[in-house]
């Protein structure tokens, strides 16, 4: 697993963790890296991630709104939320390509989510993805 890959991991485990918790980010982040262990490179994106994300989430989550027809926000599995707002932050303020963010958000729902999250967390991102190139 790349460096990077993991720092998404991570990020979106602190997303989820923020979500259940609704505690500080900062605190969060602090109580968090007592028990995982990374180099500071992937911890620095991580904690960049999870702070953009966090900091973001009410326009995070109006979007995902917008893009998952048919089901209602506070139906969604938390963790498919978090792995969803991480990778929306990702596509709004990076330069990764687009295709990396995607493929690595299928891959996060399909180690920790449900059976048909991946293809959930795919069809809601590609979506955004389009509206991304059509403004």
């Amino acid at each position: 697993m790349s460096l990077r890959s993991k720092s998404r991991e991570f990020a979106m485990q602190m997303l989820f963790q923020w979500d259940m918790s609704q505690q500080d980010p900062i605190k969060l982040e602090a109580k968090f890296w007592r028990g995982a262990k990374a180099a500071d490179t992937t911890r620095e994106f991580a904690n960049r991630l999870f702070e953009g994300a966090a900091k973001e989430v009410t326009a995070l989550d109006e979007i995902i709104v917008k893009h998952a027809e048919n089901w209602r926000f506070d139906r969604l599995a938390a963790i498919d939320r978090a792995i969803l707002r991480l990778a929306m932050h990702e596509l709004r303020s990076s330069d990764t390509p687009p295709k990396v963010v995607l493929n690595e958000a299928v891959d996060l729902a399909k180690k920790f989510s449900g059976e048909d999250s991946g293809a959930f967390v795919n069809g809601i991102l590609d979506a955004f993805r389009k509206s991304l190139i059509q403004q």
